[in-house]
């Protein structure tokens, strides 16, 4: 009769030898695997590698060799790739709000270059024109030969200014001519002007006048020329002044003096 442990005992023996075998096989089926994604790697990123296998004496099956210098290409390919995708992957827009740019005033000023002010040139002094008098002498460093007042039993009824013949007339004032031509009375050609203020002048022994009745003329300006024409022992002019109405002559020195105008009478 047959011993049960023994037959256990025996059981045992005979298995004994196929557990290390068993062990080995499982040990060399993960390397392989392992070598085999490796490989794999290495074929994706570079399309070439290779792994060698093999198999040892009994069918169990030797480590692989792996060629390391592939497998640095494919990582350092694996990362160059990564590298090339992140550069190329659309850019999110961050939650965050962006901050609002500075304004205007806020940015610093921006040193400008300042220009050298040129000096500006002196204004030229303007010529002061003094304005034209209102009344002027009518024969400017002439000789007065008679005033107004009694004479050879009459009235001379103006001042005689005396320079030589053909000596320009100036107007005392400005006005209008009224009568121009022989005036009668020994006083030749002459000249009247209303002044519009209540006075008249009377310009007698002209030898040519060059103003008509209806002229509007100014102070100063040349009305006719010195003659002898009339009653007249020599060329000069006869002056008189009327106040209010024609022939009404009053004395002509104050009057003149009153205006800024001094003669010697």
């Amino acid at each position: 009769m047959k011993v049960p442990v023994q037959e256990a005992s025996s059981s045992q023996n005979e298995k004994t030898p196929d557990a290390p075998a068993r062990h080995r096989r499982r040990a060399s089926t993960g390397r392989r695997a392992t070598y085999l994604v490796l490989g794999a790697v290495a074929l994706v990123g570079l399309g070439f590698g290779g792994v060698s296998v093999a198999t040892a004496d009994h069918g169990t099956p030797a480590p692989a060799a792996v060629d390391f210098d592939a497998q640095a290409r494919a990582e350092d390919a694996a990362r160059a790739d990564r590298s090339v995708r992140e550069s190329t992957a659309p850019v999110t827009p961050s939650a965050t709000p962006a901050s609002p740019s500075p304004s205007p005033t806020a940015a610093s000023p921006t040193p400008t270059r300042t220009a050298t002010a040129k000096p500006k040139p002196k204004p030229k002094p303007k010529k002061t024109v003094p304005p034209k008098p209102a009344w002027v002498i009518p024969m400017k460093g002439a000789t007065i030969t008679s005033c107004y007042g009694p004479r050879w039993g009459t009235l001379h009824a103006g001042i005689d200014f005396a320079m030589p013949a053909g000596t320009p007339i100036h107007a005392a004032a400005a006005g209008t001519v009224v009568k121009a031509g022989d005036a009668g009375d020994g006083y030749g050609n002459s000249v009247f002007i209303d002044h519009h203020n209540g006075y008249l002048t009377h310009y007698g022994h002209q030898s040519r006048l060059i103003v008509s009745v209806g002229d509007k003329v100014s102070a100063g300006q040349v009305i006719g020329y010195e003659g002898a024409t009339g009653d007249a022992t020599g060329p000069h002019l006869h002056f008189e002044v009327h106040q209010g109405a024609m022939w009404n002559q009053i004395d002509p020195a104050p009057f003149l003096r009153a205006r800024g105008i001094d003669v010697a009478c």
